[in-house]
Parts: C-alpha cells; sequence; structure tokens
C-alpha cells in the first residue's frame, strides 16, 4: 500500500490504489451524467472502505460438518430426484 499524503488520499483517507481509483470513477460518472457526486451512496462506500463489514471466516471442521450433512440428506433422499 502506498504511504496516506495528502496528495494520495481522496480528502486524507487512508484508501488503496484501488479504492481511489473506484471513488474517482463514481465521482467521474456521476459529473459526466450531471449529477451531484457528494451524496450517500459515496458515504456508504467510503464508509465501506473503511470499516469494512467482517468476513466470516470458515474452518475446515465447518465445512466437513456441512459435507457431512449433505452426504446425510442426499443418503435419505436415496440419490432420486422428484417424481415427475
Amino acid at each position: 500500500m502506498r504511504e496516506a499524503t495528502p496528495g494520495t488520499t481522496f480528502h486524507g483517507l487512508p484508501l488503496s490504489a484501488e479504492q481511489h481509483s473506484e471513488i474517482m470513477h463514481y465521482i467521474h460518472c456521476r459529473q459526466r451524467a450531471g449529477k451531484d457526486w457528494d451524496t450517500p451512496e459515496l458515504q456508504a462506500m467510503l464508509s465501506d472502505m473503511l470499516d469494512p463489514p467482517e468476513a466470516v471466516s470458515y474452518s475446515q471442521l465447518d465445512e466437513d460438518a456441512s459435507t457431512a450433512a449433505e452426504r446425510s440428506m442426499a443418503g435419505r433422499d436415496g440419490g432420486e430426484s422428484m417424481p415427475r
């Protein structure tokens, strides 16, 4: 990640190059359409970038339990499809 300086950030916010590009693209598209770019949508984008929602991490145990449950259900169905 590049160093955050006033010349490399959006309004002083510590964004990555990709995030900065996404913000600038949003602003450019809004300006081309003749619309205001300082919107609640932009604020939400920035909030997500600066404080992203927590990603759920799955462990191997979770995956094994899910696979076992799927096999159990398939065994009960006998592997047959629904009658037509």
